[in-house]
């Protein structure tokens, strides 16, 4: 049985529209971007605007601050993600092998966004939105203590990130084999 997910917007109460929705992540992009130039702490919301090609009037539109603006990028991700899922593997098992190869292969087509928070040394960013959707997405449908979920969220995203860190020379079936030892899930 193939179930949909409730997609963020619907759980944090954010109103996306497709117009507002470009615009939100043209702004994350550019603060991303930036973060290749420069650290973090010295990026400005004029650096941000001139990049996003946005006036600042609208960047304070969406977000009060920079950190907002990544928030809102990563939440956009898991909304992608959400949508992906529910459209081709579902959510019939959210910790299984088929559905790890999933994740690791999404947000693989991200990496270069974790990796840039990484290096900027936001993991909390990351972890806490991750955390976020295991509470409020996941563990509704897999009831589930907050510390299996919390323990399954960051096992997963710290095993993505160093394999992303190392360069991916493992193969991903090596990566699956591990995290499915670990957390006592049936390979493949």
């Amino acid at each position: 049985m193939k179930r949909n997910l409730p997609l963020m917007k619907n759980i944090f109460g954010n109103k996306f529209t497709k117009r507002n929705r470009f615009t939100r992540q043209c702004i994350g992009e550019s603060v991303i971007s930036l973060m290749k130039e420069k650290k973090y702490d010295d990026i400005t919301i004029s650096d941000i605007v001139k990049k996003a090609g946005v006036s600042r009037m609208t960047f304070y539109h969406y977000f009060p601050t920079k950190t907002d603006a990544l928030n809102n990028y990563l939440y956009e991700v898991i909304e992608i993600y959400l949508e992906e899922c529910s459209r081709s593997i579902g959510i019939d098992k959210f910790d299984d092998a088929q559905h790890i190869r999933h994740a690791f292969l999404f947000f693989d087509q991200y990496a270069e966004f974790f990796l840039t928070l990484a290096r900027a040394n936001l993991h909390a960013l990351i972890i806490n939105a991750i955390n976020e959707y295991m509470i409020k997405i996941v563990g509704p449908i897999y009831p589930r203590s907050a510390y299996e979920l919390y323990f399954y969220a960051g096992a997963l995203f710290n095993t993505f990130l160093k394999w992303e860190e190392d360069g991916k020379k493992q193969s991903i079936d090596d990566i699956i084999r591990v995290v499915c030892q670990c957390c006592n899930i049936k390979a493949l």
